[in-house]
């Protein structure tokens, strides 16, 4: 009896302890969804990869990016739903004055609250932070690959395009500023002119496929409500949980607000001591890990037309290789296109890395191959591969390296995937980062070019209706998800209990 006593006492001494490191170490910067800063996310990388390496004999002979915008300001849809908060919270308080209840347990900051951004009327730019993301991106990517950015600039060796969305462009800009920058006679920076291209915007099918594809555009309006329905159980949760905290009345909308204001200080006010505050370490990944559940539902590998709609931009990337190994092989360096440099949204950029097998075991690539939806990411404490802050954080991106290589008696040419700048593993490609190029478009472009865009999008199809369907009867469900990992922490719950039990007895 001797013995056990102090064992259990110090099993039980390093729960607490290790709950207490965890919350202390949790920063809520890293799990903002698609709203994580990219200085935040950037480095966040698998440690257990380990990234190939490239035969020094080997060449870069040309780059392929896709990057998202830098951070921007909230949209004008956003704005006046935190005007719509600023107005619910000093009812709720009101309310508690009303009952004569205590305000001494309320953040005071509560009282008197107004947006940050009140009085704005548009939304949605490029701030000076988002700027200064993409403009240290350009210096940082001419610095890894000087091969590739040692000509002198012509607009045929690197063309960049750009949606025609303003946050898109100036992304586009802030990052040729750098890329170029000390190239040029424009100003103290040395700078130099450069061209920036882009589509109409009812015609881009190439960097906003997701805006002219009708079948889509009819996906996701009927699958909203059910992205809405699975949400539901979890924030009526959470509003229970911080109206008995707080002496609120929150409901459902409210903690839906909250938390979008959150992110919104956390990410580009660095402000994590209010709205923030308001959540606990493990409710902030609830709500995080719902994020990502809409992102997969909604963008995702939760339907095959989220990111097979993005063919046009996948047949380019591969054009622009094969167009580049073709001319290495009978033109003079300089003469060529070196890199061709895209600027666009996250609903650009996670149906490309999702065409490209990223974020996915081996078994998962072989069902997208076919066509079927993925399970849901599993909910935490559960580890899971999906999320929205690592996989389109803002200036979110994914570079496509071609290598020229001495002729091995297998493959000439290779290209080595990075994404947010760090080699990552390819599913399809026995997990390396690197892959010989008549691999990579066979086994991992090649299922996805076999369809054509108009078909999949503009024709009367019974596809996505299918699919959908297929999705739902998964079986999937939030109060499924809930239950199961109530049941697994109520059985812990009572191992704990029970062991203090036996501890007190003895």
């Amino acid at each position: 009896m001797s013995f056990q006593k102090p064992s259990l006492l110090i099993f039980l001494f390093f729960i607490v302890k290790i709950n207490s490191n965890a919350e202390e170490n949790f920063d809520v910067r890293q799990h903002l969804c698609t709203v994580t800063r990219y200085h935040v996310a950037k480095d966040i990388s698998e440690n257990s990869f380990v990234p190939s390496n490239i035969n020094d004999q080997c060449t870069p002979i040309h780059l392929n990016l896709v990057a998202r915008h830098g951070t921007r300001a909230p949209t004008k849809k956003k704005l006046k739903q935190l005007e719509a908060l600023s107005t619910r919270l000093q009812f709720l308080l009101q309310n508690v004055e009303e009952e004569k209840k205590s305000l001494h347990n309320i953040p005071a900051w509560l009282s008197g609250w107004k947006s940050p951004w009140k009085g704005k009327h548009k939304g949605g730019e490029l701030i000076s932070e988002g700027e200064a993301e993409m403009y240290e991106l350009g210096i940082r990517i001419r610095e890894k690959f000087p091969e590739l950015f040692k000509e002198e600039y012509h607009p045929d060796i690197y063309p960049i395009k750009t949606t025609q969305i303003s946050r898109a462009s100036a992304s586009a800009v802030a990052f040729g500023m750098g890329l170029f920058s000390g190239r040029g006679n424009l100003g103290l920076g040395r700078h130099r002119a450069f061209a920036v291209t882009s589509e109409s915007r009812a015609s881009d099918i190439m960097l906003r496929f997701h805006d002219c594809c009708q079948n889509y555009k009819a996906f996701r309006k009927s699958q909203e409500p059910f992205v809405d329905k699975l949400n539901k159980p979890l924030l009526n949760e959470i509003a229970q949980e911080l109206a008995k905290r707080w002496s609120l009345n929150f409901t459902t909308q409210d903690i839906s607000s909250l938390w979008f204001l959150c992110k919104q200080e956390a990410s580009l006010l660095n402000t994590t001591d209010r709205a923030c505050a308001l959540f606990s370490p493990s409710q902030v990944d609830l709500l995080e890990w719902a994020d990502d559940l809409e992102l997969f539902i909604l963008k995702g590998y939760g339907n095959s037309l989220n990111y097979r709609m993005g063919v046009p931009l996948l047949e380019d990337v591969i054009q622009s290789m094969e167009k580049a190994i073709n001319a290495r092989e009978g033109l003079v360096p300089g003469s060529y296109e070196m890199a061709r440099l895209r600027f666009a949204h996250a609903e650009t950029l996670l149906p490309f890395s999702c065409l490209i097998g990223l974020f996915l075991d081996g078994s998962e690539f072989e069902l997208i191959l076919r066509e079927h939806p993925l399970q849901l990411p599993p909910k935490p404490p559960q580890k899971r591969i999906w999320h929205g802050s690592t996989v389109a954080p803002f200036a979110g991106n994914n570079m496509l390296v071609l290598y020229s290589c001495p002729d091995n008696n297998s493959s000439k040419y290779f290209v080595q995937v990075l994404h947010n700048e760090h080699p990552i593993r390819l599913p399809g490609c026995e997990n390396s980062d690197v892959c010989p190029f008549e691999v990579f478009k066979e086994r991992i472009a090649a299922p996805h070019l076999k369809h054509d865009y108009t078909a999949l999008c503009n024709m009367e199809s019974d596809q996505t209706e299918q699919t959908a369907s297929r999705f739902l009867l998964t079986g999937y469900s939030l109060s499924k998800i809930t239950s199961y990992t109530t049941v697994v922490g109520a059985i812990c719950t009572l191992f704990l209990a029970y062991l203090f039990i036996a501890f007190v007895k003895f």
